[in-house]
C-alpha cells in the first residue's frame, strides 16, 4: 500500500472466487445447486413452451391473448391458495421426501401435456405444477443453510442460486428453445412434422429433467433430511393448522421478518407496475419491440450487477439495514425512469432500478437463511414467496386499468414534442410507493435507530472513511495460539508500513488478577466468570486502548472481546445476544473498526478435555458457532479469513483482506520514520494475494 493513494487490492475477484469455491466445495450443497440449476432451466423452458403451445392450440388474436393470460394466471394463482401450506409441510415433514415427491409429480404432469394435447389440461397441469413448486421451493430454500459450514456462507450460496436462476438459466432455456425450434423447422420442411412438436419436445425434456432431479435428491443428498432430532420430533407432533398459525404469528411479531415482508410488498408492487407497462413505456419513448427488448435486457443486467455487488455493500452496513436502504434507492431511481425522454437514458435508469432490486432480493434471502431459525424457515420462505406472487398478480391486474384511465398528453420540451401517457404516472407512483415502503421496512428492521437512512446510503454507496483518530483492529478466533500469532504478524506488518502500532492485550498480571478474584471469592458459575473477564477487559480498554486511539495509534488486539465471551458462551450456553450486551458494557461500546475472524476447522484444534467438562473439540465447535453467528449478523464489522494453512499463508490472507479498509499511511509520519532509520525507504506495495485469499 502506498503512502499517497488508496486503491482496492487486485485480489477482489480472487477473493470472491475463493468464497464461491469454498461453498461449492461442500458436496451436498454442490449437488443441490446442480439440481436447482436443472430445475431453473426447466422452469424457464416450460414458460416458453407452454406459452407457445397455448397460442398454437387456439386461433384468433383474442383467443390467443386469453390463452397467454391464462398461462400466466395459472402460474401465479396457486400462491394465493397453497403458499403457506407448502411452508408448513417443509417445516413438518422430511424436506428431502417433499422435494422428491414434488419432482416426480412435476415430471408426470409435464409428460402428460403432450400426450393429452388439450388446452383445458394445459391450464390444469400448469396449475398443479405450480402447486408442486410451491411445496418444493420452501423445502429447498430452508435446507440450504443446514448444508453449509458457516452462517456467513448463506449469502454466497444465495448469490450462486440467483445468478443461475435469473441469469444462466434464462439464457440456457432461451437458447435450448431456439435450437429446438430450428430443428423443428428443418424436420418440418424435410419430413413434414407437425410444428407443435417443438413445444412437445421441450415439455418432454422437462419431464425427464425433473425425474433426474428426483433421483439425485433422493439418492445423493441425504443431508437435506438432517435436522435436530428434538426439533423434528416437536414439528411432527404439531398439526398443520397449528403450524400455519405459529408461522403467521412469527411473521407478525418479529420486527426483522415483518419489515422484510413490508419491504417485499412495496418492492414487488413497483416491480409489477414496471412489468405491466413496459411495452407501452417503450412505445412512449418512440421505440417498438426493439426498444422493449433493450429495456428488458437492461433490467436483467442491472439485477445481475446488483446481486454481484451486494456482498461488498453488506461489508459496509448490516443486511437488516441494507435491505430497506436498497428498496428506497430502487424507488428513487424510478423517478428518472418516469421522466426519461430518450431510450438510452431510460435504459441506464432501468438498469439502476434492477441493480437496487438485485441487492434487495439477495439481501432478503440472506436474512431468511442466516437469521431465521430452521424451525420456522420453511414457513417464512413460503410466506415471502406467496406475497411476491400475489403482489405481482395484483399489480399486473390493476396497472393496465390505471394506465388506460390516464389520458395521453403531448409536451413541448426543447423544441421537441414528447408523449406523456399513463405509464409515466404509474412509474412515478410506483417509485414513491417503493421509497416510502422501503423507509418503513428500514425502520422496522433497524437495530441502530440513531443512524439515519441517508447516512447508511452514503456509507453503502461511498468509500469507507475513517476519522483522523486511531484504528482498533481485533483478531478473533476459537484458538488462542492462532489469534496471538496473527495479531503479532499483523502488528509487525503495519509497523513496517509506517504506522504507530500498539499490540495490546491482557498481561500475565491481568490474568493472575482475574484468577485471584475467581479463586478468592469462590466463583464457580460460568456467568460469574464472564463478568470477571468482562471487568478485566473494561480495565484494559480504559487503561491502554482508549488513550492509544486518542493519540492516533493503530491498536491491534488478539481476542479483544468476542473470543473470550464465545468461550464462556460455549461453556455456559449463553446466547450470542447476551454476549453482545456484555461486550458493549465491558468496552463502553467501543467496538473495533475491523474485526478479523480466523475461521479454522475446529476438528484440528485438539481432543483433550476443557476445564468445564466438555471435550476440547466440542468446546471449540460451540465457540466457533457463536463467533460465526456474530460475524453473519454484523457483516459490516467482520472480515472472515480462512485460517487453515501455514502461519505465513494465513498472515498473507489477513493482510490482503484488510488492505482495502485501511487509510493511507500519513506521509509526515512516514518521513519521520525514514529519517530516524526505523522505517522502510518507501511504504511496501499492497501484497499480491494468494489464489485462495478470502476477504469475508
Amino acid at each position: 500500500m502506498t503512502g499517497t493513494s488508496h486503491k482496492h487490492p487486485p485480489d477482489a475477484a480472487a477473493s470472491s472466487a475463493h468464497r464461491i469455491r469454498s461453498v461449492l466445495a461442500i458436496r451436498p450443497f454442490r449437488r443441490l445447486w446442480a439440481v436447482t440449476a436443472m430445475c431453473a432451466v426447466g422452469d424457464w423452458l416450460s414458460l416458453l413452451a407452454l406459452s407457445a403451445l397455448a397460442t398454437q392450440l387456439t386461433s384468433g388474436y383474442q383467443a390467443q391473448s386469453f390463452a397467454l393470460g391464462g398461462v400466466v394466471a395459472t402460474k401465479l394463482l396457486p400462491a394465493m391458495l397453497f403458499g403457506p401450506l407448502g411452508g408448513a409441510l417443509a417445516d413438518k415433514l422430511d424436506r428431502r421426501h417433499v422435494m422428491v415427491t414434488c419432482d416426480v409429480l412435476r415430471a408426470g404432469l409435464f409428460l402428460s401435456i403432450p400426450i393429452l394435447g388439450s388446452l383445458w389440461w394445459l391450464f390444469l397441469a400448469t396449475f398443479l405444477i405450480e402447486v408442486c413448486s410451491l411445496f418444493w421451493i420452501p423445502a429447498k430454500d430452508a435446507s440450504i443453510p443446514n448444508l453449509l459450514r458457516r452462517p456467513d456462507q448463506v449469502e454466497t450460496a444465495n448469490q450462486l442460486a440467483l445468478v443461475m436462476t435469473y441469469g444462466v438459466a434464462v439464457v440456457a432455456a432461451a437458447g435450448l428453445f431456439s435450437v429446438l425450434s430450428k430443428v423443428d423447422q428443418v424436420l418440418g420442411a424435410t419430413f413434414r412434422v407437425d410444428a407443435v412438436s417443438t413445444a412437445h419436445v421441450a415439455l418432454t425434456i422437462n419431464g425427464v429433467a425433473y425425474l433426474a432431479c428426483a433421483v439425485v435428491v433422493g439418492t445423493r443428498i441425504p443431508e437435506i433430511s438432517g435436522r435436530p432430532d428434538q426439533q423434528a420430533h416437536r414439528q411432527r407432533q404439531r398439526g398443520l393448522l397449528g403450524m400455519l398459525k405459529d408461522g403467521f404469528t412469527f411473521v407478525g411479531r418479529t420486527p426483522l421478518v415483518r419489515g422484510l415482508v413490508i419491504g417485499i410488498i412495496g418492492a414487488f408492487a413497483a416491480g409489477g407496475a414496471v412489468i405491466s407497462c413496459a411495452k407501452l413505456y417503450a412505445t412512449s419513448l418512440g421505440g417498438g419491440d426493439g426498444a422493449y427488448g433493450m429495456l428488458f435486457v437492461s433490467i436483467f443486467v442491472g439485477l445481475g450487477l446488483g446481486m454481484a455487488v451486494a456482498p461488498q455493500l453488506a461489508r459496509r452496513m448490516p443486511h437488516n439495514r441494507l435491505f430497506g436502504a436498497a428498496i428506497v434507492a430502487a424507488g428513487l431511481t424510478m423517478f428518472p425512469v418516469a421522466l426519461a425522454v430518450h431510450l438510452f437514458v431510460a435504459m441506464a435508469a432501468v438498469g439502476l432500478v434492477g441493480a437496487m432490486a438485485g441487492v434487495a432480493f439477495l439481501t432478503g434471502l440472506t436474512i431468511i437463511g442466516s437469521q431465521v431459525e430452521d424451525a420456522v424457515r420453511g414457513r417464512t420462505v413460503a410466506f415471502v414467496q406467496s406475497i411476491v406472487r400475489v403482489d405481482l398478480l395484483a399489480s399486473m391486474a390493476l396497472v393496465p386499468v390505471v394506465v388506460g384511465v390516464v389520458r395521453p398528453r403531448s409536451v413541448h420540451l426543447f423544441g421537441e414534442v414528447f408523449s406523456v401517457d399513463g405509464t409515466r404516472t404509474v412509474l412515478l407512483g410506483a417509485g414513491a410507493v417503493a421509497a416510502a415502503v422501503g423507509v418503513l421496512a428500514y425502520r422496522q428492521m433497524d437495530d441502530r435507530r440513531s443512524e439515519s437512512i441517508l447516512a447508511d446510503l452514503r456509507a453503502a454507496l461511498g468509500r469507507r472513511r475513517r476519522g483522523a483518530g486511531g484504528l482498533l483492529i481485533a483478531v478473533e478466533g476459537s484458538s488462542r495460539s492462532d489469534t496471538a500469532v496473527q495479531a503479532g504478524e499483523l502488528a509487525e506488518w503495519l509497523r513496517r508500513s509506517g504506522r504507530d502500532v500498539l499490540l495490546a492485550g491482557p498481561s500475565a498480571a491481568d490474568e493472575l488478577r482475574m484468577r485471584q478474584v475467581i479463586d478468592g471469592v469462590g466463583l464457580t458459575g460460568p456467568r460469574a466468570h464472564a463478568l470477571v473477564a468482562a471487568a478485566v477487559r473494561a480495565d484494559l480498554v480504559e487503561r491502554e486502548v482508549r488513550p492509544a486511539l486518542a493519540g492516533g495509534t493503530v491498536v491491534v488486539m488478539a481476542r479483544y472481546v468476542d473470543s473470550p465471551l464465545a468461550d464462556l458462551g460455549a461453556q455456559a450456553g449463553v446466547s450470542s445476544g447476551e454476549l453482545e450486551g456484555l461486550a458493549s458494557w465491558a468496552t463502553g461500546r467501543l467496538r473495533p473498526d475491523i474485526t478479523v475472524l480466523l475461521d479454522r476447522d475446529p476438528a484440528g484444534l485438539g481432543g483433550g478435555t476443557a476445564p468445564h467438562g466438555l471435550s476440547e473439540l466440542d468446546h471449540h465447535w460451540k465457540a466457533h458457532k457463536i463467533l460465526t453467528e456474530m460475524a453473519a449478523a454484523n457483516p459490516d464489522r467482520y472480515i472472515v479469513v480462512d485460517a487453515d494453512g501455514t502461519r505465513e499463508e494465513v498472515a498473507t490472507r489477513v493482510r490482503t483482506a484488510i488492505a482495502a479498509l485501511l487509510p493511507a499511511t500519513r506521509p509526515a509520519r512516514h518521513a519521520q520514520l525514514v529519517a530516524a532509520g526505523t522505517g522502510p525507504p518507501e511504504p511496501p506495495a499492497e501484497p499480491t494475494p494468494p489464489a485462495n485469499a478470502e476477504d469475508r
